[in-house]
């Protein structure tokens, strides 16, 4: 762990020290700042921060610490780091292929229905070893780093096979050994059903239940169960069934609802306690009151809905009922080959119509909250983990949601440590 003295800073962003878990409704539009700000971490924690004006009386302690890393921010910001509750970044190979599918007029079920989408992964993914998958896999994580991302989730689900399944889980594993970032792995072998059980869906549930989910618990490969509660993938009572088997093992549920239509994806989530529902392009007024009764977070993935040409999470009605939005990147190879958490919230104020400020908190805070981090991650808070970025030299907050697809993090800290960031 690091120590590192920022200084100069325009303004210090996501400062919260209420001990509020998430920001829900209106008050998803308030992002404290703090003005010509100095921010110290220490030990790769954030020890302090204060303003410039009062600086002189702080300047003597740290130059004490021996090994200081001193950074001046001069005309920038700095923010907590991105916290990604929502990825696939485990897989084989990407799927260009089915991505001129879809120019040529194909629909996702369509490319589904012919073996491709998650069946294509899964058979690619057989193929290959844990190191393979390792390599990959830790290289997408360096990548998501750079571009601001201090805490991420990674799920199964490419695999299909008792085997396979718990392949990827234990790349996840290793990722988190050598990883500076803090990992979460979720569990998900309801991903889809596989060719050699379409005549017999019952007995690749009764595989998921009774072999994957005893060695997955044995060897204590995941945080969290997952199930694509969806349309042609698996029904409410499917779902309900695995979540309760994995509540036996102690795993909590995150789980894809909604995404292909109103099937129940959040109401089973809900009556199940889970820690999220993911994608919810599709809602309606009975989702937005079960919500509103719930601990569930609401995750919304608007770089699937870009890519694929879905509709967007209406997350504006969400929050105007009262509800916290958690944005995610989705980062798969099928629907969302893309890591990058400034370009969701420049996707959440251009198409769903977040403000710059209502973004940032829902990839902040609130996705510490869907991953059970929010004691260590997600605002600018002492004793939480010194993860943060320096933007580039930029006008003001609203200029980086603006610049769409411009990479604008400039420097990248992780526990104190510099990231190295090469465009």
């Amino acid at each position: 762990m690091g120590s590192v003295l920022i200084k100069n800073i325009k303004a210090l962003y996501g400062i919260d020290e209420s001990g509020a878990k998430i920001k829900a409704g209106s008050a998803m539009a308030t992002l404290n700042a703090l003005e010509n700000a100095w921010l110290w971490i220490e030990d790769g924690l954030i020890a302090d921060y204060g303003s410039m004006k009062d600086f002189d009386l702080f300047e003597e302690r740290f130059m004490r610490v021996p090994g200081i890393d001193i950074k001046d921010a001069s005309g920038r910001f700095v923010l907590p780091s991105y916290v990604d509750s929502h990825t696939h970044l485990v897989f084989s190979h990407s799927r260009e292929e089915e991505f001129v599918m879809r120019i040529q007029g194909r629909t996702y079920e369509e490319i589904a229905a012919a073996g491709g989408g998650i069946l294509n992964s899964a058979a690619k993914l057989r193929q290959m070893s844990e190191n393979e998958l390792l390599e990959g896999a830790y290289a997408r994580l360096q990548e998501v780093m750079k571009y601001g991302t201090g805490a991420i989730e990674i799920k199964s689900g490419y695999g299909l096979t008792v085997e396979d399944e718990l392949k990827i889980l234990r790349v996840i594993k290793r990722l988190k050994l050598i990883s500076p970032i803090e990992i979460k792995a979720t569990f998900l072998g309801a991903h889809a059903i596989p060719t050699e059980f379409k005549s017999n869906r019952k007995a690749y549930i009764d595989l998921v239940v009774n072999e994957m989910l005893p060695k997955v618990a044995e060897e204590q490969l995941a945080d969290y169960v997952d199930v694509f509660c969806d349309q042609g993938f698996f029904t409410v009572e499917e779902t309900d069934l695995i979540l309760k088997e994995a509540a036996k093992y102690g795993l909590r549920g995150k789980i894809h609802g909604n995404e292909l239509g109103i099937t129940g994806g959040v109401q089973v989530a809900v009556a199940n306690n889970a820690l999220s529902v993911d994608h919810l392009e599709h809602m309606g007024q009975e989702e937005i009151d079960c919500l509103k009764a719930s601990t569930t977070m609401p995750v919304a993935l608007p770089n699937c809905s870009f890519f694929l040409g879905l509709p967007y999470a209406p997350v504006r009605k969400l929050i105007d009922h009262g509800l916290p939005v958690c944005l995610a990147t989705d980062y798969n190879p099928g629907s969302s080959p893309n890591g990058r958490m400034g370009f969701v919230i420049s996707l959440a104020c251009i198409q769903m119509k977040l403000t710059p400020e209502e973004a940032i908190n829902a990839a902040t805070i609130n996705g510490a909250y869907a991953l059970d981090l929010s004691d260590t991650h997600g605002s600018i808070t002492r004793g939480k983990r010194g993860n943060v970025f320096i933007t580039k030299e930029v006008p003001s907050l609203a200029y980086m949601p603006y610049s769409f697809g411009v990479p604008n993090v400039e420097t990248a800290i992780i526990g104190g440590r510099t990231v190295a960031v090469n465009y």
